[in-house]
């Protein structure tokens, strides 16, 4: 474990995205434990692709730029319901004092399907992992292991700060309407603004 990897990963998951923005939206609107749950399944949903660059799956959206572009434009339709979903009372900031179980599974399944839908991610883990890995490594895949769950720890305590940013505010927020209407406009913009990026990005 080198400080490069440990300085670009801490850069890499600090930089703003779909996973922290939707991390600073939940945490606004539903508190600091739905934020820490938003957080958790953001990592969940980088498993997929760690896995798919581990194993070389990744090569294939790569390569394929049918594979490629399916799903991103899913990855993109999505973005674009989480913008609309975000302007709803009901939808992505949706105001809750208390959280269920119910809440708390929605919340979770959001946020993975938020990074798994997302082409780029495997591309760049693809790119990323085997810069950090020596050609006479005796153990390739543990070592990549190893360097994934610093990753995915490092996400996680990031995207826990945010959201526990987000729920410190959020009494500010909440208990004001026309900001609320605000955030929500400014939210919906936001995930609309990424499914763009997203939309016009290329292998």
């Amino acid at each position: 474990m080198t400080a490069e990897f440990l300085l670009t990963s801490l850069i890499v998951v600090a930089s703003p995205g779909t996973g922290v923005l939707y991390t600073l939206a939940t945490g606004l609107s539903r508190g600091a434990r739905a934020s820490v749950i938003a957080a958790f399944g953001c990592t969940l949903g980088i498993v997929p692709h760690m896995a798919a660059a581990i194993m070389g799956l990744a090569a294939l959206l790569h390569t394929s730029a049918l594979a490629f572009q399916v799903l991103k434009y899913i990855g993109v339709a999505y973005l674009l319901y989480m913008a609309w979903s975000a302007l709803r009372e009901r939808g992505a900031m949706k105001v809750e004092t208390q959280l269920g179980m119910r809440s708390a599974t929605q919340i979770t399944v959001t946020a993975i399907l938020i990074n798994i839908l997302n082409p780029k991610l495997s591309i760049f883990f693809l790119a990323f992992l085997p810069q950090f890995v020596s050609a006479g490594e005796p153990n390739v895949l543990a070592h990549m292991l190893e360097l994934s769950g610093v990753f995915m720890l490092m996400t996680f305590v990031v995207f826990v700060v945010y959201g526990l940013f987000a729920a410190a505010v959020r009494d500010h927020v909440v208990t004001r309407p026309r900001v609320l209407t605000w955030m929500r406009r400014i939210f919906a913009g936001a995930f609309v603004a990424l499914g763009a990026r997203l939309a016009f990005t290329d292998r």
